[in-house]
């Protein structure tokens, strides 16, 4: 199974302290400690370059982002100050979503171990999320590998708003988010299918509603490959997250939405988007279990 990375450009600390950068430095080495994969499968992607980035955002937003021409506001928006790191990172970790999309075409999975940043709209980032990479790479697939139509699986514990309103008037890449319903984004964009759920949802509640979600979500998009947005933000310890799923239940969810899209004959690249661990040791388990069930999965596939 292919694994991809982009954690060795060191972004400066978000102006939100909350936000871990150390998990995804931390997830590569568990995971190459670990040997899911062979070593020669680990690798850093290239870069996303403009003209892909510019099938979803605008020139202007992207010329702005690269140039550091951001407004103060448009900075604290993101959360991020700006730098050239931050730039290349961003570009680096839509790229890593586009192999992780072509590698799970020829293989049925893979996995970036960054992504999932979904509160990116066409002309502004926001909530950590500078390029949304789910987009970007729906639409470098369907222009450059002949995808026709795709389905995003977004169970971050915050409505994918970004992917929503790129996607609102394209019928060929369905959005599907299960999140809270009192979280951020205050303000919730329409997905194709939205499961908003109360604060404190529990195991066996999320897995009934994501069941019930996804049965319909991948009947009415008809798609040819998933991107699966895997938070590790529901767990019940996350600072940001209000819901209260154990390491376990978040395990049954993997497990849930990978074997419904295999049973369907979905191949599925995966991203880990968000993760706010009081310990981000929990964070970093959450996102390595789902790399780990990822990897199993893949290997039972390939006998």
């Amino acid at each position: 199974m292919h694994i991809y990375y982009s954690d060795t450009f060191v972004l400066p600390l978000p102006t939100d302290h909350r936000f871990p950068m150390s998990k995804y430095a931390l997830l590569r080495q568990r995971v190459t400690t670990a040997e899911l994969t062979p070593l020669e499968k680990i690798s850093m992607p290239p870069a996303a370059n403009d003209e892909t980035l510019t099938r979803v955002h605008s020139a202007d937003y992207l010329s702005r982002v690269q140039h550091g021409q951001l407004t103060r506001q448009e900075v604290r928006r993101i959360g991020f100050p700006w730098s050239y790191e931050m730039v290349e990172r961003s570009r680096r970790s839509s790229g890593a979503t586009i192999e992780a999309c072509r590698a799970a075409l020829n293989d049925g999975l893979a996995v970036n171990l960054a992504g999932g940043t979904h509160h990116a709209f066409r002309e502004h980032g926001e909530g950590y999320c500078v390029f949304n990479d789910s987009a970007v790479a729906a639409r470098a697939m369907q222009h450059e590998e002949g995808v026709r139509r795709i389905v995003i699986i977004d169970c971050d514990v915050h409505q994918g708003n970004g992917t929503a309103a790129i996607f609102a008037d394209n019928p060929t890449i369905f959005t599907f988010s299960i999140h809270g319903a009192r979280n951020y984004p205050f303000r919730k964009e329409q997905s194709d299918l939205d499961i908003a759920l109360e604060d404190g949802t529990n195991d066996d509640i999320y897995l009934e509603a994501l069941q019930q979600g996804l049965r319909q979500a991948l009947e009415q998009s008809h798609a040819d490959l998933a991107i699966y947005l895997a938070g590790a933000d529901p767990y019940i310890d996350d600072k940001l997250g209000r819901m209260a799923l154990t390491k376990h239940g978040l395990a049954e969810r993997d497990q849930l939405v990978l074997c419904n899209c295999h049973a369907a004959g979905l191949p599925v690249a995966i991203t880990m988007a968000g993760g706010y661990g009081r310990n981000v040791h929990d964070t970093v388990d959450i996102h390595f279990q789902t790399v780990r069930i990822a990897a199993k999965l893949q290997g039972s596939m390939a006998h």
